[in-house]
């Protein structure tokens, strides 16, 4: 800039800062817009001449001035034409130091402006082109970066609700996407015309602006468009890897995991990362461990996407294998699924077998002994837990890797409850997971061919399968119509039994599975009709049923049998309780049996609870028992003490709750034989029984069955002892790693707390209060368990309840 020049600008920018005269304005303007078109206005005197102006803006002159449709369009002009990256830095910078005025208005519209007029691309690409080589010093490049990755909450922070929609980030970011890839578009054009361009500025704002939080709102508009330019140009393959190459360290792993949650397969990933993987170790390290074995919350497609990423190019399938290996170890290793949740274990497990499914026949043979000892012992430590869905895992995984390793004569088969979790995991041994997400049709050429009907002579339709004769073709010299007998029902060989002790005699002697049948049917109903006759035989009878087999596959056998002995029970309380509870600690029962007892005991107790409505009638009824094979959780016990926190807690909208009001029933006075015989022998191990050792299925199952009676066991007048000795149990087994154990203890002391009473809770705990607080805020914040934490949540509140309530200070009467 000459100095005649330099003299004219500032003795505009000096009219601008000072003048009221609007003539002298539009002058001063005009000059500046000029100087600026001419190439005269250096970057410091554009960034001078910008000050002037937005300090200006809010003086006399442009408030009397706003009317006048020149000076705006001038003075948007002037920002509009100038370089980009002073404009964005300068307004960004007004709008957040700016006051409610008529000049922040006039920031946020030239804004507005600049944005939809497509300058970002303008921006970006002032960067990239000439091989990036841009006089900027490194704080003034990161302010600019932090400025384009930032502009929504820079904004929406000062203007609140008064941001423009343009500014907010489901609009903002979209709109940066496009103006990234109109860059690397240009950069294409470049490169083929021979000259030299950087993507390392562009790089960088990607990597900022996924490390803030906002890769979806990016890749959902990038990934498409890259998937399909990269698909058959190999330039754009070659820009799409440098730009990738070039993200910072720290932010490899948002712009990789964005990038694969949004691409439709592997070979696009393949094609816009390329070799990615082998040459940069962060990178290597997020796709082969990150995603993986630490997190899980990602959808199965990425997983398919990563591992199909890995097995499209010899290089990279090193790595595959190098993945199969530490999944192996993950997956096999019994810590792992004592300490990680469900879900995370089900998100391994798909990783595990879509390696396996990846892999060649000579890959399989390579890492045959890896594969067998991982099947083995994951298989094994999976059926040692109580979770139904691990157990279920566990063997649709060992079936798959045993087909897999094609052992013959020693393939696993187990038998399950097919559910949509296992069709799923099948499938991964199925489908074709290095190809991109497409619609393929089924084969109906070699489909099953649907069955015909044909008209039999009788007017009936007969089926008949295609290539072979109809029945009324092979008989057609048969004119006999069949009899209808479709009503006809089967006669019983037997009667059904009348009295207590035919029913004990036929379960006891009878090879006639009709008669074992109809006694099972009748036997509920008998038990409690004649209630003399069965507190008679009522141990005896007890015995039979707890070693009594379904010898002739009984149709609803165990339900039956269930219901017969929670009948027993109900009838004839504290013989058939006491025989329960000491069998329970018994030699040579299985486990089957001793679950049997436990919830034989708490459908008891949850049916002798029930108030008694009239005292002239007899045995309640009880209302519904549920099979111990329906119900491998305790979720019909835990619904009650659900609904009973429920009504304890108390909320703003609903007031004050009244405490639970006490109601006669039959549970109160006998819930001591049913709760503290199953504490006597815990910590005596049997030849065959250990309950603190390998046998936690039980000891689940016991921590659930004795919180139960516990809560049943509410304004009873022993719930106090019941309490502490619960208490005194579960202290003992709270750091358990078996999470079906955490959890009966979690669901144990949750009961305590809502039954016992409060005064005498806070004795009992005594010094422990403050370390039991501290207990139970840990399980809340840290256990893998999701049903842990929010009991632990639950005890917490009851607890803070109960302390509440005693340590309130009495008003004094006056």
């Amino acid at each position: 800039m000459g100095s005649e020049v330099r003299l004219q600008v500032g003795s505009c920018l000096r009219t601008l800062s000072s003048s009221r005269d609007s003539g002298e304005i539009v002058h001063a303007l005009r000059t500046l817009k000029h100087y600026q078109e001419d190439g005269d206005l250096t970057r410091p005197h554009y960034t001078h001449a910008l000050q002037v102006l937005v300090s200006a803006q809010s003086s006399h002159w442009f408030n009397r001035s706003r009317d006048d449709e020149e000076i705006k369009k001038l003075w948007d002009e002037i920002f509009l034409r100038g370089p980009p990256d002073q404009t964005l830095l300068l307004l960004l910078d007004t709008i957040s130091s700016t006051g409610e005025s008529a000049g922040l208005e006039r920031c946020v519209s030239v804004l507005e402006k600049f944005l939809s007029a497509g300058h970002l691309q303008v921006l970006l690409w002032s960067r990239c082109e000439g091989g990036g080589s841009h006089s900027d010093t490194p704080q003034l490049r990161e302010t600019i970066i932090g400025h384009l990755a930032a502009l929504p909450s820079i904004t929406s922070n000062h203007l609140h609700t008064n941001t423009p929609d343009a500014f907010l980030p489901q609009q903002y970011y979209p709109l940066l996407a496009a103006s990234i890839l109109d860059t690397l578009e240009k950069t294409c054009h470049a490169l083929r015309e021979g000259r030299d361009c950087s993507l390392g500025f562009v790089a960088q704002v990607l990597g900022k602006v996924c490390i803030q939080g906002y890769s979806s709102q990016i890749f959902e508009l990038l990934a498409p468009r890259l998937s399909s330019l990269t698909r058959v140009d190999p330039l754009w393959q070659r820009v799409t890897q440098r730009l990738l190459e070039n993200v910072p360290e720290r932010c490899t792993e948002c712009v990789i995991t964005g990038l694969m949650r949004c691409l439709s397969g592997a070979t696009a990933a393949s094609k816009l990362m390329g070799n990615l993987v082998v040459t940069n170790k962060k990178a290597q390290f997020v796709l082969t461990h990150k995603l993986i074995l630490q997190q899980y919350q990602h959808p199965t497609r990425l997983l398919k996407s990563v591992l199909g990423y890995l097995a499209l190019d010899s290089e990279r399938r090193i790595l595959l294998k190098q993945v199969l290996r530490s999944v192996c170890q993950v997956w096999c290793n019994s810590s792992a699924v004592k300490h990680t949740s469900v879900e995370q274990q089900l998100y391994v497990s798909k990783a595990l077998l879509l390696c396996v499914a990846l892999l060649t026949d000579s890959e399989i043979q390579e890492l045959r002994q890896e594969m067998l000892q991982c099947m083995l012992g994951g298989v094994q430590c999976r059926l040692d837990s109580n979770i139904v869905r691990i157990r279920r895992m566990g063997m649709v995984v060992g079936e798959c890797l045993s087909y897999k390793l094609d052992t013959p004569g020693s393939q696993l088969k187990f038998q399950y409850e097919p559910d949509e979790e296992s069709r799923e995991l099948k499938s991964l041994m199925e489908s074709p997971s290095v190809e991109d997400d497409e619609q393929h049709q089924p084969d109906t050429s070699s489909s099953l061919q649907p069955e015909t009907k044909v008209q039999g002579s009788g007017g009936q339709s007969v089926t008949s399968e295609p290539g072979h004769g109809s029945d009324s073709e092979l008989d057609s010299d048969d004119d006999l119509t069949p009899y209808d007998m479709s009503a006809d029902q089967e006669k019983k060989k037997s009667a059904s039994p009348r009295y207590v002790r035919d029913c004990l005699e036929a379960l006891m002697s009878s090879d006639d599975a009709d008669k074992v049948e109809l006694s099972l049917q009748v036997l509920d109903s008998l038990l409690r009709k004649n209630a003399t006759a069965t507190q008679e035989v009522s141990v005896q009878f007890s015995k039979v049923l707890l070693h009594l087999e379904d010898r002739y596959n009984t149709p609803c056998f165990h339900t039956l049998r269930q219901n017969a002995m929670v009948a027993l029970t109900v009838t004839d309380i504290k013989p058939v309780v006491d025989y329960w509870t000491t069998e329970f600690y018994s030699l040579n029962y299985s486990l089957r049996q001793r679950l049997d007892i436990l919830e034989v005991l708490a459908l008891s107790a949850q049916e002798l609870s029930e108030p008694i409505r009239n005292k002239h009638n007899g045995v309640q009824p009880i209302t519904a028992v549920t099979a111990l094979e329906q119900c491998d959780d305790i979720t019909h016990w835990r619904q009650i003490v659900e609904k009973r926190i429920q009504s304890k807690t108390r909320r703003i909208s609903k007031g004050g709750t009244q405490p639970v009001k006490a109601v006669p029933n039959r549970y109160a006075p006998v819930a001591g034989f049913f709760f503290f015989p199953l504490l006597r022998n815990y910590d005596r191990p049997q030849v065959t029984f250990d309950l603190l050792g390998s046998d936690h299925l039980v000891l689940g199952r016991l921590l659930h069955t004795l919180g139960l009676l516990m809560h049943l066991a509410i304004n009873a007048p022993v719930a106090s002892q019941m309490g502490r000795a619960l208490l005194d149990f579960v202290w003992t087994v709270r750091f358990h790693t078996d999470q079906m154990v955490r959890r009966g203890v979690m669901f144990a002391v949750c009961s305590v707390f809502l039954s016992m009473p409060g005064e005498n809770l806070l004795t009992e705990l005594g010094d422990d209060l403050m370390e039991t607080r501290a207990w139970l805020a840990d399980v809340a914040e840290n256990d893998c368990d999701a049903d842990c934490r929010s009991l632990a949540v639950q005890s917490l509140m009851l607890l803070d309840k109960n302390l509440k309530s005693q340590l309130q200070i009495p008003d004094m009467e006056t």
